[in-house]
């Protein structure tokens, strides 16, 4: 809120930028007019009447807008989220009560400045068409009164604020002093630009950039966003070390209830959008809840809290001012925890109080580089920032960068200053990676403009207004960059906006807005929105806002708000509705389609809101704009009643929003009844169908079928029935039969080597499972299993059908009758494939001994393009299959190990040495002489007391006198056929063990 006209008083008009920014909050008799014009040495007709009259507002209470704080305490929590859960649709236009008494310094004040003005002073027609406009001093507001002043002071003085102030009347039609008229509007907004008004260029530039009263124009927009941005970084750079800081305060109101539509309908803050804290994040609560537990934490000896809450007060926010000796204050709390007084560290300090007690003293350096809140002393602040470096604090590293790039107190060194930004920029510290993109840029060299680049893009990502300002300049001018208009306008008009205090109100209608006087706001607001804002614009059609959104809790106690006059105008929301989606605002295209639907603002047009509601839902970010399209085609309004096509849309609607679950269940249910009755009465709308099926689902055998039968070629010919559609277009002896008979060859040879494979496995395992059976068996002293007769054919029965021995008859002419199934398939592929070689053999445009390769050269099959794929596929299943085979080997000797058995003969290489341990003794590490199964004597890994531990080993043969020998050569010198080596020497080893088999039966295999 503007509490004071000395302050707008104090404004001047200076070609110089910097000086004028930096003059703009100094004390000075005189406005901007006084400078625009050629105005005599002496003073203006009825000055004494002027500052008589300054003399008296000074007497004149102010109102203090101060921000409300939210209840404290259990029963105020409780109450707040009381409220907050009962449904309610956000305050467009709250109630407001005006005062229209005057206080008596400020009638007075008021005569003498009417006196004055009749003199035509221009500083008098200034003040009363602010009071009239801004009802300061409580003043009442009187739009009429203050246009006529403004009016006045333009016409005979050109004062560029008047311009301005004229240029919004006639863009808003506000109060309905005047008609809307955009020509006059930017007709007044271009007077005032030329002059060099700050708003006034930003509103034209807008104009021009979104066609407003005028066709788009990016150069034109371009200069004037231009002309902003260099006032604006000229003023950030006016300020101290590391440039001028303030709070940003540009919000939308609407946020604060979860967006236009509310917490979950509106795109803001429902789908990809929805802000989602993780358990326990204090990132919903109260600022105030937030410092006071933070202070608790902070008084219980916690570094971190004393921290945030010292960030929190230098930094300050949306509602919260900054209070820098607060900040000091925690800040060297923090410093003090690890740092005593003479710069020693504390014995046994806290751990991890290091990271934050360097930050802490990176934030005390720059306090006292820049003297915010002390005064400046460069050695306080390179004694800080040393010591914040010592653990690597970027800010630190900044700080004391920028002292030796500038010489602040010490002597200049670039070299050093440089490695201290490039250390932090790796931090991705947004003011050290500009400082790098300046030094690289100064350089001049492609590279390094190419470098400096990428330093600029890293800092804008943080929203860095001087890497904006970098990337709009490099833009613009074509220096290491493409030209192009429409990206230096971006990065203009961002620059312009992020110098709040110098352009905009902001602060002054947040404030307003808080405090509850809302047509100030709204005013403030409608000044930032006639600027491009786009949340300003959202702000002023919010508060104009004329269509409910939901049940609001008054009209539910029969105490329904009443509007004021200034706030009931639906055209106007319309407008910037309209404003606000052009710049990228999806729950205000939303918005704008509901104003066309209900005939808000302008006539009813359903076909403009099908189309904004359509344009919204292009995001795939607005469940709202789908539901809306869903129930204009369930209804049949502004769109083809189409219950199938209502169904999609309200699908989705809940697949970008899961918090729409129930309005679209029951949308859909409601959908189903009527799709239904709408089937049985065999009514005219197109009712919900399954969705169709891009092909028929076959069988194993179908497919096969289908595959030998070649199903897909009579659908070829007959759509080539009418003609050669390509005749001539891909070249001669070239065509679309290739690719078709390639991958016909290898699905040809993938499925025979399939069945092989499946064929050979399963041989395996039934050999692999018969072998065991017979180990058994001879374990046992059992004889083998009887085999079947080797007829001719048998083998092969077995081990195509899988087939085990021991069958009846009837059971091995199934066998047979399988195996033979098995051959005619295997014939039936082969049989095709060689049909398919010689049908393309006998093609007119191959020859029978040569096919063509990529390059068209006639080449040998083998070396054409198919016999290349043929080639990689063959080579492709041979790889497969032996995986397989290692794989699948691994997997048997593992299965088999874990029952006891010993692996096959060629499953044994893929265990491990430990693994065949366990059922063979020879693979133990180191080898054992004899083995007791823990099964076999009952004492687990231990022997029987008193006995020898015995080898897991089948009893000995029972010995047989008439066996013929086992060798061919007569026996040796005195050996016998009983012992054919008892001729020989042996060395005497004593006495043997005496040798006795287990009792009971052998262990189990």
């Amino acid at each position: 809120m503007r509490q004071s006209l000395v302050w707008i008083l104090q404004i001047q008009k200076d070609k110089n930028v910097q000086e004028a920014a930096r003059n703009q909050y100094v004390a000075s008799p005189k406005t901007d007019v006084v400078v625009e014009q050629s105005q005599p040495t002496g003073p203006q007709p009825g000055a004494e009447l002027v500052d008589a009259a300054r003399i008296e507002l000074t007497k004149a209470p102010q109102p203090l807008h101060r921000r409300k704080r939210r209840p404290s305490g259990l029963v105020g929590t409780a109450l707040r989220y009381i409220l907050k859960a009962i449904p309610s649709a956000p305050v467009t236009a709250p109630t407001q009560s005006h005062d229209t008494t005057v206080d008596g310094a400020l009638s007075k004040a008021v005569g003498l400045l009417e006196q004055a003005a009749r003199q035509n002073n221009s500083d008098a027609l200034y003040l009363l068409a602010e009071i009239n406009f801004f009802g300061n001093y409580s003043h009442p507001r009187n739009l009429e009164v203050a246009f006529n002043n403004y009016h006045q002071l333009a016409n005979v003085y050109g004062n560029s604020t008047a311009q301005y102030m004229l240029g919004v009347y006639y863009s808003t039609g506000v109060g309905d002093v005047v008609e809307r008229d955009q020509a006059k509007a930017l007709l007044y907004y271009t007077f005032a630009a030329i002059r060099g008004n700050a708003r006034a260029e930003m509103a034209t530039a807008f104009r021009h950039h979104a066609g407003v009263g005028t066709t788009k124009n990016c150069e034109s927009a371009v200069k004037y966003y231009k002309s902003v941005a260099d006032k604006a970084i000229a003023w950030h750079r006016s300020g101290p070390p590391g440039g001028r800081s303030w709070v940003h305060q540009s919000w939308r109101i609407s946020d604060d209830g979860g967006g236009i539509y509310g917490e979950g309908a509106s795109a803001s803050s429902s789908g990809m959008n929805a802000f989602k804290p993780s358990p326990g994040s204090d990132a919903n609560a109260a600022i105030d809840d937030v410092i006071e537990y933070l202070d608790l934490m902070s008084q219980k000896g916690d570094s971190k809290a004393s921290f945030n809450l010292g960030r929190i007060y230098y930094d300050g926010q949306r509602g919260l001012e900054r209070d820098i000796d607060l900040a000091r204050k925690y800040f060297f709390l923090v410093a003090s925890r690890y740092w005593k007084s003479n710069g020693r560290l504390h014995e046994n300090p806290k751990q991890g109080i290091e990271k934050i007690a360097t930050k802490a003293a990176g934030y005390l350096g720059r306090m006292y580089l820049r003297g915010d809140g002390v005064a400046q002393n460069f050695d306080r602040a390179r004694m800080w920032f040393e010591r914040g470096i010592t653990h690597w604090d970027a800010q630190s590293q900044h700080g004391l960068g920028l002292m030796m790039l500038h010489g602040y107190g010490q002597k200049e060194n670039v070299k050093k200053a440089m490695e201290l930004f490039k250390s932090s920029a790796d931090q991705d510290y947004a003011p050290a990676l500009v400082q790098m993109g300046q030094l690289y840029l100064d350089q001049g060299g492609q590279e390094d403009v190419r470098i400096a680049n990428n330093y600029f893009e890293l800092a804008g990502r943080h929203g860095n207004i001087e890497a904006h300002y970098y990337i709009a300049e490099m833009i613009h001018h074509g220096v290491g960059r493409e030209k192009l208009c429409g990206a230096s306008l971006t990065y203009y008009k961002s620059v312009a906006e992020k110098a709040e205090p110098l352009v905009s109100s902001w602060g002054d209608a947040n404030d307003a807005y808080e405090a509850g006087d809302y047509e100030l706001a709204f005013l403030e607001y409608l000044l930032a929105a006639e600027q491009g804002y786009e949340k300003a614009q959202t702000n002023v059609a919010f508060m104009l806002d004329s269509v409910p959104s939901g049940v609001s809790l008054s009209s539910l106690l029969g105490q329904p708000r009443e509007k004021s006059k200034l706030l009931k105008n639906p055209s106007l929301a319309l407008v910037y509705w309209t404003r606000s989606s052009r710049q990228s605002n999806i729950d205000a295209l939303v918005k704008m389609g509901d104003y066309y639907y209900h005939g808000i603002g302008a006539e009813g047009d359903i076909s403009k809101a099908v189309q904004c509601y359509t344009g919204a839902s292009d995001y795939s970010q607005s469940a709202q704009a789908l539901f809306n399209l869903g129930w204009m085609h369930e209804n049949g309004i502004g769109l083809v009643q189409d219950f199938h096509l209502a169904k999609r849309y309200y699908d989705h609607a809940l697949e970008v929003n899961e918090e729409a679950y129930l309005p679209v269940t029951l949308s859909l249910l409601k959908l189903r009844l009527r799709s239904a009755w709408n089937t049985i009465t065999h009514g005219p709308i197109h009712s919900i169908q399954d969705e169709p099926q891009t092909r028929k689902d076959r069988s194993f055998s179908e497919w096969i079928a289908n595959f030998l039968q070649d199903d897909g070629q009579g659908h070829e010919d007959d759509y080539y029935a009418g003609g050669d559609l390509y005749d001539g277009a891909l070249g001669d002896g070239e065509g679309t039969g290739d690719d078709d008979g390639v991958l016909e060859s290898v699905l040809i040879i993938g499925v025979t080597f399939s069945l092989v494979f499946l064929l050979w496995w399963r041989q395996r395992l039934q050999q692999a499972h018969q072998q065991a059976e017979d180990a058994r068996r001879r374990e046992q002293g059992l004889p083998p299993n009887p085999r079947p007769d080797n007829a001719p054919g048998a083998d092969f029965a077995g081990w195509a059908a899988g087939g085990t021995v021991g069958l009846g008859l009837k059971q091995q002419e199934q066998q047979e009758q399988q195996a033979q199934g098995a051959r005619l398939l295997l014939d039936a592929i082969m049989a095709t494939f060689v049909r398919y070689a010689l049908e393309r053999r006998a093609d007119d445009d191959d020859n029978y001994n040569e096919w063509s390769d990529d390059d068209g050269d006639d080449v040998y099959w083998w070396y054409s393009r198919e016999g290349y794929i043929v080639k990689w596929t063959i080579l492709a299943v041979l790889v497969l299959l032996f995986t397989l085979w290692i794989v699948g080997g691994y997997w048997h000797a593992k299965k088999r190990i874990q029952k006891g058995l010993r692996p096959l003969a060629y499953h044994r290489c893929f265990v491990s040495r430990r693994m065949m341990a366990q059922v063979d003794p020879r693979y133990a590490y180191p080898p054992n002489a004899y083995y007791a199964h823990p099964q076999q004597d009952g004492y687990g890994n231990y022997a029987p007391p008193g006995g020898y531990p015995m080898h897991n080993m089948p009893p000995p043969p029972v010995y047989d006198p008439s066996r013929p020998p086992m060798y061919e050569d007569p026996p040796p010198d005195g050996g016998a056929k009983i012992d054919p080596a008892q001729g020989q020497q042996r060395r005497d080893d004593g006495p043997a063990d005496y040798y006795a088999p287990p009792q009971g039966p052998p262990p189990p295999r």
